[in-house]
């Protein structure tokens, strides 16, 4: 098999030490045959996923019945998640089709900077459509006052504050220090365990520190949703009717799939004291945490939610009518 070559990244002497001032991004360069075949199915995929969110969007924004908190945070959600995959996918399938894979370290803190605080917030977002449910179910008599617009709109403010001053936090722990080495990245994109074992100054404080703060953003977040879920299950279990249990458990179905979906690859990723130590396995979750799972986010929400459904099939045959 012939293996694509990687360039060597530009470097500059400094007191006896080669310090590199870019990256190079090895991807899958060792798949030479396969690129081609992987771009168009990430491609697709991207599109599939932007189409999807950007129909939630507009569903959202367009249908009077859902202008409720439960999906302005969806419609919110869809947001980040296109974004999530702005920062990754489309410098990804740049360095597919072409032979240059350098990223300068200023583009690779902006790419890890980005990346971390969406997702860091996308776990915060989570966290707050689990308490929206709590309060729906469990407090039904008082939830228009609970999450009126103005707490809402300071939730959500709060969420992306927190997410990205997380990120930032860890975006400066890791380039703190110059980098050397090869600067090869062994990755296809600029995360945490690739960068950081290029770092020049011993990492293991920064490797720890970075460990966990991801604990503390992924479980917190996880374990306040099992909270909120402990309430809900507790109120629905109160509910005597069958039909009334089986409509309130239908409304948390879809968020709870996304959540075990996002935690569960989060925990893979980061929650590993040896992260980064394969990074032919990293690359293969990370593919499925950056490309398959935005796709699920449209996907489950589409075809779990009976209100975005009926709202979908109502806006289409209204479209169709119009063009009759």
């Amino acid at each position: 098999m012939t293996l694509l070559s990687v360039e060597a990244p530009d470097k500059q002497w400094d007191n006896g030490t080669w310090l590199v001032t870019e990256f190079v991004l090895v991807g899958f360069s060792n798949l030479p045959e396969l690129r081609p075949t992987l771009f168009t199915l990430f491609l697709l995929t991207y599109l599939v996923t932007l189409s999807g969110n950007a129909t939630i969007i507009t569903i959202i924004q367009v249908d009077r019945t859902l202008h409720t908190p439960m999906y302005r945070f969806l419609a919110v959600l869809s947001l980040s998640e296109t974004c999530y995959t702005l920062v990754t996918i489309p410098n990804m399938l740049a360095h597919l089709l072409m032979e240059s894979q350098v990223i300068s370290i200023a583009g690779c803190r902006a790419q890890m900077f980005f990346f971390l605080g969406l997702g860091c917030s996308h776990c915060f977002l989570l966290t707050l459509m689990g308490y929206d449910r709590y309060v729906a179910i469990c407090h039904p008599l008082r939830y228009s006052v609970i999450m009126r617009p103005t707490v809402c709109l300071c939730l959500g403010a709060l969420v992306f504050c927190s997410g990205f001053s997380v990120a930032l936090v860890e975006t400066c722990m890791i380039f703190s220090s110059p980098f050397c080495g090869t600067g090869h990245v062994e990755h296809f994109f600029c995360d945490i365990a690739p960068v950081l074992k290029l770092s020049c100054a011993e990492s293991t404080h920064k490797g720890l520190g970075i460990f966990f703060l991801s604990i503390l953003v992924v479980l917190v977040s996880f374990l306040l949703i099992l909270l909120s879920y402990a309430f809900i299950v507790v109120a629905i279990l109160r509910i005597p009717s069958a039909a009334g249990r089986h409509k309130a458990f239908s409304t948390c179905a879809a968020h709870l799939t996304v959540v075990i979906v996002h935690f569960g690859c989060a925990s893979i990723i980061y929650l590993r004291p040896d992260s980064g130590a394969n990074p032919s396995q990293d690359r293969l979750v990370a593919v499925f945490y950056t490309v398959v799972t935005p796709l699920l986010n449209p996907v489950v929400y589409t075809l779990r939610n009976k209100e975005v459904r009926v709202a979908l099939r109502k806006n289409l045959a209204r479209g169709c009518g119009v063009f009759k």
